[in-house]
């Protein structure tokens, strides 16, 4: 009585090949070793070295860019608070070096004041407070707060 055992090979099919010839590596324990050259370790190191500090350069490139954005965004912010303040109700001559405060009346309209939004007592400011500001010497304005 003999009977045959189906055998399955444990090797998935999509790791051989049909016909390993054709393969570009040493397939059996008997195949030329592929051994890296000294020429392919310099290569590698130097590619390794130079991927390295092309990553310190495009990060130290990013960093300057938000840098200058985050710049362009606060003059941005300084040009826009400008002209509310250059349109605003002025009921005196402002000083340069000096601390202003910026409201926006019920009404829309804008307002610089010297009373600060802390120095209105306990009813608060009638005003809706919009920023405190320092006028600079060639007439832009800083935004403090």
């Amino acid at each position: 009585m003999s009977t045959k055992k189906n055998i399955t090979n444990p090797i998935d099919k999509d790791n051989i090949t049909e016909s390993p010839n054709t393969l570009s590596y040493g397939h059996h324990r008997g195949s030329f070793p592929i051994i890296p050259t000294k020429e392919g370790v310099i290569k590698n190191k130097a590619l390794s070295a130079m991927e390295h500090q092309t990553d310190i350069q495009l990060k130290q490139i990013k960093d300057q860019m938000s840098l200058l954005a985050k710049q362009a965004n606060q003059l941005k912010e300084r040009v826009e608070i400008s002209q509310m303040i250059y349109n605003a109700e002025m009921r005196f001559e402002p000083l340069i070096s000096h601390i202003y405060h910026l409201y926006e009346s019920n009404e829309g309209n804008f307002m610089l004041l010297m009373v600060g939004p802390e120095e209105w007592g306990k009813r608060g400011s009638p005003h809706n407070y919009i920023s405190t500001v320092k006028l600079l010497a060639d007439h832009t304005w800083e935004i403090i707060k």
